[in-house]
């Protein structure tokens, strides 16, 4: 067959009904694989899905989060930084595929919030901006979403623990005029919605267990990792490390 004739039956095959049903396969796969706790196959079965659907939001989103949550689970700083990245660009062609999608906006949000880890200041205001603008967008399409509301209330917190020249310097110098606009207040209120309405992920509680030591709400921070270290539930890969996370926190409390 002619190399043009047989790219172009090949680009027909896969916008075909079967070529769908084995990206829905591989997703499914993927899905059985996050739920066993396996973010590393879980990210081989979306990646194969992708390479024959590339806009399917589905896939594209989920790869997002197993790429974040297995690049967390890492000490390898540059395997973790690239996974973050990864996880990044996948949730970008996500939203970029279904813009209404609520976990689509949410997967960036997560994304965004780990890939500026590895950036200089500058760019770290940048995607500070990015993150919440991605949080304000998913919770605009599911006012309750659990993740987007972590998202949101650790912004609050993340900001407001800059000093007060750090603070200054971005919003003076580099853009980041909507830093200001960051509060404790909200912090609580966004995280505390979070555990609300998803009791049940530890990550919720670790992290508003911090926000109540930052303003100095100790009993209920203590009591909040208390709670995570007794849990017996778990719905996250990294749960272990949550609860390893809890227990040193608990010991640096005052």
């Amino acid at each position: 067959m002619h190399p043009v004739r047989s790219l172009f039956v090949l680009a027909i095959a896969a916008t075909s009904p079967v070529f769908a049903q084995d990206a829905s396969l591989l997703v499914a796969r993927g899905d059985s694989a996050q739920a066993a706790f396996d973010p590393g196959e879980a990210l081989t079965r979306y990646e194969a899905a992708i390479a024959i659907d590339s806009a399917n939001a589905d896939a594209l989103g989920k790869a997002s989060r197993s790429a974040v949550d297995l690049a967390e689970s890492l000490t390898d700083a540059e395997r973790q930084k690239a996974l973050f990245r990864k996880g990044e660009q996948f949730a970008r062609l996500a939203v970029r595929a279904d813009s209404g999608n609520a976990e689509s906006w949410f997967h960036l949000a997560r994304a965004l919030g780990r890939a500026a880890l590895s950036v200089g200041v500058r760019d770290r205001v940048k995607y500070a901006v990015a993150v919440r603008e991605a949080g304000l967008r998913a919770l605009a399409l599911s006012p309750d979403h659990p993740g987007a509301l972590h998202v949101l209330g650790m912004w609050n917190a993340e900001v407001k623990r800059l000093s007060g020249f750090e603070l200054f310097f971005a919003r003076r110098f580099l853009g980041g005029g909507v830093l200001g606009q960051a509060n404790w207040k909200d912090a609580v209120q966004y995280l505390e919605r979070a555990v609300q309405v998803d009791p049940d992920r530890l990550t919720h509680r670790l992290d508003l267990a911090g926000v109540y030591a930052d303003v100095r709400e100790t009993d209920k921070a203590r009591a909040m990792y208390e709670s995570v270290i007794a849990s017996t539930t778990r719905t996250d890969f990294n749960d272990a490390l949550y609860q390893r996370q809890a227990g040193e926190r608990l010991k640096r409390l005052k």
